[in-house]
């Protein structure tokens, strides 16, 4: 959600969004337990939270992750799920999957991909990694969790790769995404795909009116620069396909779809996801805004509750027609060549 507005959005080829004449703005507003992993076990270090600003945070590798885990968190990582799912028209994933084995979700939060994955698939072990144990207690039986780190070395034996990997919303999460996506596909199995799900760290308008959102407009590039301090982007989106053909995946493809904030577009689709999406986008502001202004920018928690509750004013201004890019990028990691005879 941090931006620096070019003079032209990228993908220009997309078909501009149409503002509804007649929009109305009042409607705005079953396996065992979590397992431990090889990194850390639900022990109560993992589970003692820390508490700033008024909202819960990790306790495994403090402070690496700048959002909290609390319940409100929780329910709008939930809604944003739904979102994800509402732009490709209800499915989880775009890469061309043939009953994979094995699934890997990175960063899994509530767990709801692993859970319907593995819904889904019944045939798949689908396990889901975090730094917080904030999963359900009862999945399906196909269904793990595990606490660790992504960022840090990956410990798989090679028995144990993966036909899958996914990861969504990593954005401001990642300090070495190169690095990441090289675990990622010495992880794969040959001809596994890899697929990341993230919306683009900026804001446009078709129409000129994100000019008049002002505050909007100094939230975001101040959070672009405190993500950049923090030393983890949240502007990464349009990096993706790139950084995967630079480490060696193949046949990557990217789609880029227009999400409207707000209920103002013309197409009852677009309608629906933008009234969620502005939703959720409301519900981001606060957790986003809190630990990277008070942290890295060194504001109090007063001043920055005040940049939040104007943001969130721009955010619900009928006038302003906003949306934001949601990239869909999935590679795969090479099969084996046989080797040549004579």
């Amino acid at each position: 959600m941090c931006v620096e507005e070019p003079e032209q959005p990228p993908g220009g080829h997309q078909p501009a969004l149409t503002p509804d004449s007649d929009q109305s703005d009042a409607d705005s507003a079953f396996g065992g337990p979590i397992e431990g992993s090889w990194s850390a076990s639900l022990a109560s270090s993992v589970l003692n939270y820390k508490y700033e600003n008024g909202r819960r945070y990790h306790a495994y590798r403090e402070g690496q992750y700048i959002l909290p885990n609390d319940e409100d968190e929780q329910a709008r990582l939930d809604m944003l799920h739904h979102i994800y799912k509402m732009i490709i028209g209800g499915a989880l994933y775009r890469a061309p999957l043939l009953q994979p084995q094995r699934v890997l979700d990175l960063g899994c939060g509530t767990g709801i991909y692993c859970i319907e994955f593995g819904d889904d698939h019944p045939e798949s072990i689908v396990i889901g990694v975090d730094l917080s144990p904030i999963q359900p207690e009862f999945v399906p039986p196909n269904v793990k969790f595990y606490v660790d780190d992504i960022e840090s070395e990956w410990a798989y034996p090679r028995s144990e790769h993966f036909d899958f990997i996914h990861g969504r919303a990593l954005c401001g999460s990642i300090a070495d995404w190169p690095n990441l996506f090289k675990q990622a596909l010495e992880n794969l199995k040959p001809g596994g795909w890899m697929e990341m799900q993230e919306y683009q760290c900026h804001v446009w308008s078709d129409d000129g009116t994100v000019d008049e959102a002002i505050y909007l407009k100094d939230w975001v590039e101040q959070m672009n620069e405190a993500s950049k301090r923090f030393g983890k982007e949240l502007k990464t989106a349009d990096a993706l396909k790139r950084t995967m053909q630079d480490v060696g995946f193949v046949d990557v493809h990217e789609e880029i779809y227009k999400v409207p904030i707000g209920p103002w577009a013309k197409d009852k689709k677009l309608k629906e996801l933008g009234t969620f999406y502005r939703a959720q986008f409301i519900d981001a502001v606060e957790p986003f805004t809190l630990a990277l202004f008070t942290r890295v920018l060194g504001y109090s928690n007063d001043e920055a509750m005040i940049h939040i509750a104007r943001v969130k004013k721009d955010l619900v201004n009928p006038r302003l027609h906003m949306y934001v890019h949601f990239h869909f990028v999935w590679g795969r990691k090479a099969s084996e060549q046989p080797a040549s005879e004579g």
